[in-house]
């Protein structure tokens, strides 16, 4: 993708984003995409003009476009086994315009769109054309960016971004226009282009006069049409679709339509047969630490294990015809949820009953010596005792996190560069670091991942939240990387389990089963 100087000089653009001829090529790196759509960004009053705002995926589609028509260009070249094309290019134009004034030309669109020697001033771009690389000047070599830029110029589409590639300045000089006609006028002379069955300044503009007016219509022709000798472009440009569509979406209008997958003819049904008193459960929902606190007023004394549950309390739910208790937070919670609710103002709060430490009868509720006790009541009573189990994530701080941090969803780095991670230390453990984003706490935000650091080897992941797809990742939570064999075993024996402790067990966000 071509940038001017003046849009170097005003966006202040990292040099490392450069290539030598001056050009940015993301290659579909999405992160630094997002990082040259901060700059852009945080040049806009988005305060007052949101719709200013400039969109990744069209920055990504943008520069994915450019790179592909240079990428068919080459295999061009390489279809016609010519070495020397650009130099007949050159000389056709020389012929047509005179030496002197295509020097100047050329000179004019280094200056306009430098390399990064001529931006770094490292070299004067006369002295830059005249230099040789492979025995072929410069002013040689880079006559084909005269394509590249005019391809970008002639479509509408890309209008929003002119002000990387504007050709504006470069109009002022007649020459130039003639350069361009001149262009085409050679290449429709040449041979067509196999693989399209066009010339090739015909095949390059094609998805534009197809679709003037729509950066994702010429992608989405570009796939179409070109994907079978794209080669890893036709990923890409799988990439860059997707993520429009994502930028696309409208939100908050409640779920989407609901697509049951179809698994039958993949394996024999084989459900375990269900007993007489499955379908008749009555079941009653309690919040463990709740209903201990609400016991304690009720019978006038402290209640807070499991066996201490009055005799009484489950002969009335007998009497009442609940034949299955659902205790809620049962399991040892994260103890970072809990410090995140205190830091938030809510000093009373406890940790969240999904955001979990360990697969563990809590210490608090009396572990599972008390847990066993009123279960053996219960049953006596004919009430069976139900617990959550959570497929799709654990706590931020959890046993896992400690021990695995490498089962969850993650990246090297920030997927947002906005992201910051300054506020304190989460972890109880000296030997990680765990930082949820600092807009959580001022309500800005609810990004979707949070940073761990190993201690021990300096490594920095940015994991996942929790998220079952439907709104808000959770914060306290981390994703399981579903992905991996071993986090697919892992959560099989954690099954198994909880149904050697619970007869009923209720799955929260299992969407991952």
């Amino acid at each position: 993708m071509k940038i001017s100087r003046n849009a170097r000089d005003k966006y202040k653009f990292d040099s490392a984003m450069f290539s030598e001829r001056g050009n940015i090529d993301f290659e579909g790196n999405v992160h630094a995409v997002r990082l040259f759509v901060e700059k852009l960004n945080q040049k806009r009053d988005l305060l007052n003009y949101p719709e200013l705002a400039v969109k990744s995926s069209e920055v990504y589609g943008l520069s994915l476009m450019t790179e592909i028509n240079e990428y068919i260009y080459d295999l061009y070249l390489e279809e016609l086994k010519t070495p020397t094309f650009n130099q007949e290019l050159y000389d056709f134009l020389e012929e047509k315009v005179g030496k002197s004034r295509l020097q100047e030309s050329t000179r004019l669109m280094i200056e306009e769109f430098p390399p990064e020697s001529v931006y770094k001033n490292i070299i004067g771009s006369k002295e830059f054309l005249e230099t040789q690389d492979s025995d072929i000047k410069n002013e040689v070599l880079f006559i084909d960016e005269f394509v590249s830029l005019w391809l970008s110029n002639a479509n509408p589409a890309l209008s929003p971004y002119f002000e990387f590639f504007d050709d504006e300045n470069l109009e002022k000089n007649p020459d130039y226009v003639t350069i361009i006609e001149s262009i085409h006028e050679f290449m429709e002379s040449k041979p067509i282009f196999s693989r399209t069955g066009k010339n090739i300044i015909a095949t390059l503009p094609e998805p534009a006069i197809k679709f003037p007016h729509s950066l994702k219509n010429q992608l989405e022709y570009m796939q179409e049409h070109w994907s079978e000798f794209l080669g890893k472009w036709a990923y890409l440009l799988l990439t860059g679709l997707d993520l429009i569509k994502e930028e696309e979406k409208m939100r908050f209008f409640g779920p989407g339509e609901i697509q049951v997958p179809d698994f039958y003819g993949l394996d024999f049904e084989n459900y375990s047969k269900d007993s007489d008193w499955m379908p008749k459960v009555v079941m009653l929902a309690k919040n463990s630490y709740v209903w201990l606190d609400q016991l304690s007023k009720k019978y006038k004394r402290s209640i807070s294990h499991l066996d201490e549950i009055p005799e009484e309390e489950l002969d009335q739910l007998a009497n009442w015809g609940f034949t299955s208790l659902w205790l809620i937070g049962l399991w040892e919670r994260s103890p970072a949820s809990k410090t995140i609710k205190n830091w938030c103002g809510n000093p009373e709060a406890e940790a969240s009953a999904y955001s979990l430490y360990d697969y563990m009868i809590a210490n608090d509720l009396g572990g599972e010596s008390a847990y066993n006790n009123l279960k053996q009541k219960a049953m006596q009573r004919g009430i069976r005792l139900a617990s959550d189990m959570v497929p799709n994530h654990t706590g931020i701080d959890s046993k896992w996190i400690r021990e695995h941090p490498d089962w969850y969803v993650s990246l090297p780095y920030p997927p947002f560069p906005s992201y910051q991670y300054s506020g304190h230390n989460l972890s109880s453990d000296s030997k990680m670091g765990i930082y949820i984003e600092d807009k959580y706490f001022t309500r800005q935000d609810a990004a979707v991942t949070f940073k761990h650091v190993n201690f021990q080897n300096g490594e920095t992941r940015y994991i996942y939240h929790g998220n079952d797809g439907t709104s808000m990742p959770w914060n306290d939570t981390a994703q399981l990387n579903y992905l991996l064999p071993e986090v697919r075993e892992a959560v099989i024996q954690t099954i198994i389990h909880v149904a050697k402790l619970s007869p009923i067990i209720r799955f929260d966000a299992a969407m991952t089963l």
